[in-house]
């Protein structure tokens, strides 16, 4: 035989049939124990008593009197920022031990907002597995770290459900240069500091102040000189930015003296930005004004050279033009008069270019007039007799 009862049944519950009843001591558990194998033996009165023996097996139905439950009470998650979006950040998983149904879990995001902004638009989760994904790339300096609760919910009627929070910690990438605070690094005014021709050696003349919007050692900076027009005059401290005088100045030594900074930080791969400084030594405020010379050395080396990259091209444009003027024109003298096609004779009414007059030798005097006939297949070199005119005078 079979019986089923149900689950956190209420004690003395009739489970068998009319011939016999069989009822519960305390509520049952299907979690706990799925199934009875309960043994009924009916014995009679005589003598000696006979007997038999029934089976039963009894199997606890389920109802879905379980929540979900979560493997830890709380998530951390870390995540390095200009991560790709659609990045895997963490799982979460939860247990229901209904069955079939009952324990099917499916997870979601609780909706709230960070910032202002729907967490949706941060995270996403997939309703099946937990495997939680990010939406967007983080940005370590927006915001650092925010908080959101997943909500595990079985399929149960009613369905019962739990919530777990899920601590999102952005973490840093070194992904910002230095920033200048001083000297202004706009290049708008022209910074210089005043050192007295007589300070004393290790004595401090002005500081480099940085900052960088990373953190931890991806904020830790430190200056060093790359250029300086007089090398050897001052030194600047590695972590601190401040400049101090190396040696006392000579005047063989340049009024106008030019420091390039290096800051540097200290993440992988570092990065590094640069400033002028521009120190006047002078006791004399009236040398101020000469200052008007002195420029970013970086600025008018790019001016420089845009200027002769200019020059340059306007110069191979004009010598283009006019090779070109020059070609034209020696074509256009090179290039052979135009002739009538055929034999045409040039009327000797007027002395042309072709005419030719000959005067004989002898006895008597005669002129000899010839006209020339040129077609457009004669050589330069020939030459033709069409006709003559002779004239005679009689010495007397």
């Amino acid at each position: 035989y079979s019986a089923y009862i149900s689950e956190n049944n209420k004690p003395g519950t009739s489970v068998c049939s009319s011939y016999f009843i069989i009822t519960t001591t305390r509520s049952l558990d299907r979690e706990q124990i799925e199934n009875y194998n309960v043994t009924i033996t009916a014995t009679d009165g005589g003598t000696p008593p006979l007997f038999s023996n029934l089976t039963l097996n009894i199997q606890v139905s389920d109802i879905n009197d379980n929540s979900p439950t979560f493997e830890l009470q709380t998530y951390a998650v870390y995540i390095s920022e200009n991560n790709k979006p659609g990045t895997s950040v963490c799982s979460v998983s939860a247990n229901d031990p209904d069955w079939r149904q009952n324990g099917t879990v499916l997870y979601s995001v609780v909706p709230s907002e960070v910032s202002g902004v729907p967490v949706s638009s941060f995270l996403s989760i997939n309703g099946d597995t937990g495997v939680i994904h990010a939406v967007r790339s983080f940005d370590y300096e927006q915001f650092r770290n925010f908080t959101v609760k997943v909500v595990a919910r079985d399929n149960g009627s009613p369905p019962l459900s739990s919530n777990v929070t899920v601590k999102v910690f952005i973490t840093d990438e070194n992904d910002n240069s230095p920033q200048i605070l001083y000297p202004v690094p706009d290049g708008k005014f022209l910074m210089t500091e005043m050192v007295p021709k007589a300070t004393l050696s290790g004595s401090l003349v002005s500081k480099v102040i940085a900052v960088d919007a990373d953190s931890g050692q991806n904020a830790w900076l430190s200056f060093k000189s790359s250029k300086s027009s007089g090398p050897g005059l001052f030194t600047i401290g590695l972590h601190s930015g401040e400049i101090k005088t190396h040696s006392e100045s000579s005047e063989s030594d340049n009024m106008k003296q030019n420091l390039v900074i290096s800051v540097k930080d200290n993440g992988q791969p570092s990065l590094s930005t640069t400033c002028a400084v521009n120190l006047l030594i002078s006791d004399n405020l009236s040398e101020v004004p000469e200052l008007k010379d002195m420029t970013y050395e970086d600025n008018n080396s790019k001016l420089t050279s845009y200027l002769i990259i200019a020059l340059v091209c306007v110069s191979t444009f004009f010598l283009t033009f006019i090779i070109l003027i020059v070609a034209v024109k020696f074509c256009h003298r090179r290039k052979p008069r135009l002739l009538f096609d055929g034999a045409v004779a040039v009327p000797s009414a007027y002395l042309p270019p072709n005419y030719a007059d000959v005067d004989g030798a002898g006895t008597l005097r005669s002129s000899y007039n010839y006209d020339t006939y040129l077609t457009t297949g004669s050589r330069t070199s020939d030459f033709k007799f069409v006709s003559s005119s002779i004239r005679f005078n009689v010495l007397a």
